[in-house]
Parts: C-alpha cells; sequence; structure tokens
C-alpha cells in the first residue's frame, strides 16, 4: 500500500466524522444546507443590520485610510494599513477564485454567482467587526512584534468577566484547530495546485517537473521561506507588491475576454438574476443556487472565520475603528470584483459556446474561457495561479505562526520550529497526494467559525459604541 493511501486510510474514519459534525446539512424546500454556512451567512446578515450597513456607509472612508494620507509613523503596530490589506487579500484571493467559481456555477448554475456576490457583500460587516476586535485587543510583545486575533479576543472577553481558564482553553482551541488548518488549505492544497498549474504550461507530461513533485516543492518551499523568515514585515512588503500585480493581470485578462464577449453581456446578466430566483431548475433552484453561492464565498472570503484579522492586528494605528473600515474592501476585492469577473468570464463566453459539457470543469473550464478569445490565456492563468498560491501560502504561513505562539511562546526558536515545519509541509504538498488530510484542515478550519462568530455577537455592543465614538470624532 502507498503512503498515500496509508495517510488516507488512517485519517479518513477522523475527517468522515469531524465533516460529518462540521458540514452537516439541515433541508430547506427540499435542499440540503450545510449549517455552517447558515451560520456564516446569519452572522454577516446580522452585522450588516445591526451596524447601520457599514459595509456601504464606510466603503469610501475605507479608500481614504488605505491611501495612507493620515498615516503617523508613531502610531503602534508593524505594518501600514495597505500592507495589512495586502496581506489579508493575499491569503483569500487564490485558485478558488478561479477554478472554485467555476465549480460553484457548474454545481449551482448561474444564478450562484448573483448570490457569490451578495455574499460577499454581506461579509463586509462581520469582517469589520473581526478586525476591530484584532486591533482593540492584540498585544504588544517584548521585541515589539504585534500578536492579534481570535484567540486573543475571545480569551480577553472570557478574562474580562473572571473566566481566565476558560479564556485561555477558548483560545488554545482557536489557535490549535488554525494551525492545523493552515498546513492543508493554505499550505499543502496551495503548492500542488501551483505543482499542477506550471506542469501545464510548462509541456505536461514533457515538463522538467514530470514526476518531480519534490523539485518544484523545493523551489517553492525555498522561495517561501526567504519570505516567512523575516516576520510580518517581510510578508507585508511581498504581499503589497504580489497583490496588486496578480489583481491587475488577472482584472486586465478577464475584462478583456468579457469585452470580447460584450454582446452576451446582458442576456448573461438576465440569466444569472432569473437563474438566482428560479423556483425549480437542475440545480435545485432559488435555493440551490443560494447554497453553492454563499458556500463558495466562505471558502473565498473568510468572513466569520477571523484568520485575516490576525494580518490587520498588526497594522500601525491607535483607533482599532480604522483597520475595521480597512477591512470592507478585502471582499469587495476577492468576492465582490474577482470572482463576479470569473462569474463573468464563464457565463458570457463558456455558456454560449457550449464549453460547460462537462468535459473540463473548475480551473480548466475557466482557462477555456479565456482561451476561448485569447489562445495563449492558459499560460497567464497558469501564472496568476502559481502567484495566487504562493502569496496565500505566505499569509497563512502567518497565520498559522500566531496560533503556534499562542501556544508555545514568542521565543524565536519555538518560531524557527513552526517555519521550518511549514516549508516541509510545502514540498510534501507538491509529492502526494493527500485527500483526507486536507479535508480534515478544511473542516478544522470552518469549525472554528463557531466560537468566533458566538465572540462576535456578544461584542456587537461594544464595537457598536466604538463605531459611534469614531464616527462623532471625525465627521
Amino acid at each position: 500500500m502507498s503512503i498515500d493511501h496509508q495517510i488516507d486510510h488512517f485519517v479518513r474514519p477522523i475527517t468522515d466524522a469531524l465533516s460529518n459534525l462540521v458540514f452537516a446539512e439541515i433541508p430547506i424546500f427540499g435542499q440540503g444546507f450545510p449549517m455552517i454556512v447558515l451560520w456564516l451567512i446569519a452572522g454577516a446578515v446580522f452585522f450588516t443590520f445591526y451596524l447601520g450597513f457599514i459595509n456601504l456607509r464606510g466603503f469610501s472612508r475605507a479608500i481614504y485610510i488605505v491611501r495612507g494620507t493620515g498615516d503617523k509613523g508613531n502610531d503602534p503596530g508593524e505594518i501600514t494599513h495597505f500592507q495589512a490589506l495586502s496581506t489579508a487579500v493575499s491569503g483569500t484571493v487564490g485558485v478558488g477564485n478561479i477554478g472554485g467559481v467555476a465549480v460553484a456555477i457548474t454545481m449551482g448554475g448561474p444564478g450562484a454567482a448573483f448570490w457569490l456576490f451578495m455574499a460577499g457583500f454581506l461579509g463586509m460587516s462581520t469582517k469589520f467587526v473581526e478586525y476591530t476586535l484584532g486591533v482593540k485587543y492584540r498585544r504588544t510583545n517584548p521585541d515589539g512584534s504585534v500578536s492579534g486575533g481570535p484567540m486573543y479576543y475571545l480569551e480577553r472577553y472570557l478574562l474580562d468577566r473572571g473566566w481566565p481558564q476558560m479564556g485561555k482553553l477558548l483560545g488554545s482551541f482557536y489557535a490549535v484547530a488554525l494551525v492545523i488548518g493552515c498546513f492543508g488549505i493554505g499550505n499543502m492544497f496551495q503548492s500542488n495546485q501551483a505543482y499542477v498549474q506550471t506542469l501545464n504550461i510548462t509541456g505536461g507530461e514533457a515538463s522538467i517537473f514530470a514526476d518531480r513533485g519534490w523539485l518544484f516543492g523545493l523551489f517553492m518551499a525555498a522561495a517561501i521561506g526567504a519570505v516567512i523568515i523575516g516576520g510580518i514585515r517581510s510578508i507585508a512588503k511581498a504581499a503589497s507588491r504580489i497583490v496588486p500585480f496578480m489583481a491587475v493581470l488577472y482584472i486586465v485578462l478577464a475584462v478583456v475576454v468579457i469585452g470580447y464577449s460584450a454582446e452576451h453581456i446582458p442576456a448573461a446578466i438576465r440569466l444569472i438574476v432569473s437563474s438566482a430566483f428560479a423556483s425549480e431548475s437542475v440545480t435545485g433552484g432559488m435555493v440551490g443556487a443560494m447554497i453553492i453561492g454563499f458556500q463558495r464565498a466562505a471558502f473565498s472570503n473568510e468572513a466569520g472565520i477571523g484568520s485575516a484579522s490576525i494580518a490587520h492586528s498588526a497594522v500601525k494605528t491607535k483607533e482599532p475603528v480604522t483597520e475595521g473600515l480597512v477591512s470592507l474592501l478585502e471582499p469587495f476585492a476577492d468576492t465582490m470584483v474577482i470572482c463576479t469577473l470569473t462569474s463573468l468570464v464563464i457565463v458570457t463566453t463558456a455558456y454560449p459556446n457550449g464549453l460547460v459539457d462537462g468535459s473540463v470543469e473548475g480551473i480548466g473550464l475557466t482557462s477555456a474561457a479565456f482561451a476561448h478569445h485569447l489562445p495563449w490565456a492558459p499560460y497567464a492563468i497558469g501564472i496568476a495561479a502559481v502567484l495566487f498560491a504562493f502569496s496565500t501560502s505566505i499569509a497563512w504561513a502567518y497565520y498559522g505562526l500566531k496560533g503556534w505562539t499562542y501556544l508555545f511562546g514568542e521565543d524565536p526558536r519555538v518560531q524557527l520550529v513552526f517555519k521550518a515545519i511549514f516549508c516541509a509541509f510545502i514540498c510534501l504538498g507538491c509529492m502526494i497526494k493527500l485527500s483526507a488530510v486536507l479535508d480534515f484542515s478544511d473542516a478544522m478550519v470552518f469549525l472554528i467559525a463557531v466560537p468566533n462568530i458566538i465572540g462576535l455577537y456578544l461584542y456587537g455592543p461594544e464595537i457598536k459604541r466604538d463605531l459611534a465614538a469614531y464616527l462623532a470624532k471625525t465627521e
């Protein structure tokens, strides 16, 4: 039995049990709706109304803040608002924005694109609460570095109410799940997808990397190691350069392809909207499209999971609310712009030209839609996918590191151990198939949304007061 099958045989029963718990479904109009996705939607809808549609009224202020016009060099923290945003976006914008959207539309029909967009809009409000709390309850370490995120604000809530041990236990649970999740969703999956895309654009079976996943893994691990060894400042500096480039590259390509199919745009929009509210269809109608769209958005922007607030906790600011406002731009860029453009590429090009026939799926379908008008586009898509995977990995390395140091302390040697393990798993992801391990890590990542959103609800009145006080000072 190969090592792949041995590991899968050992981990699969645990994974199945955890997945059944985390992704348990409840019937809604004859469709199974994952409770964890419903949990994330409920939180997003609640905070959108509770905070008076902060995702709309705070948007222009968020752009002003991220431009750095009012930044002060002596504010506490390690990185600028723009660098914090770039790091968080690099963690959410990944190969799922290219391939995952295609899967969502294939499974849920064109209407899934509408609900994906709506989930991104609502998720902005959840992000606002997470990031404000991340900065407000962060800790400054003896070496001047900053640590923050859900494990710290969840612990603090219970600590302030006389339950320090329960607070530490809850924070540790979040940290353990985060570390496990980072090795899957932010590590092996990313390196594996980067390897597959590199293999495709370098000749397939004739590629120098064919049957040499370890070689590509070494290159990628070395590149990621060179970035993460320098901590959040190095990660943020790399992200602030990579993210704008890869986003612009992908957006320009998508707009060009949509432009070539301009005559299909009105019909595509009508199809997306009508499918989103259809009573019956082969994909399950409105509820089916809603489930797939919201689930894909949850995978994409991670609103409610709290992971990205770890990066934003390191921002230079004395006003936690300012980073909450900056957070509004993350789901907007990740889900409402990039995922929507991918959706339009597929619905305006793949559908009218008969490419959605089941012969290709995922990133292959997206690539085929681009190639219909731009034969060389798969190479550019491959490069974008590798950059997405690289940037996601460096962001998740930082998330995992902060979970690790929460558990084992801030000693540099402790941090070095984590970074070495993280780089080793990058190589591993290119060499073997670990479906059960990846499924397990995904389930762990979504499991932490349960205590995180409970914490957000509990902090809700406090955040509302902080927002009102900040707006009163600045308006």
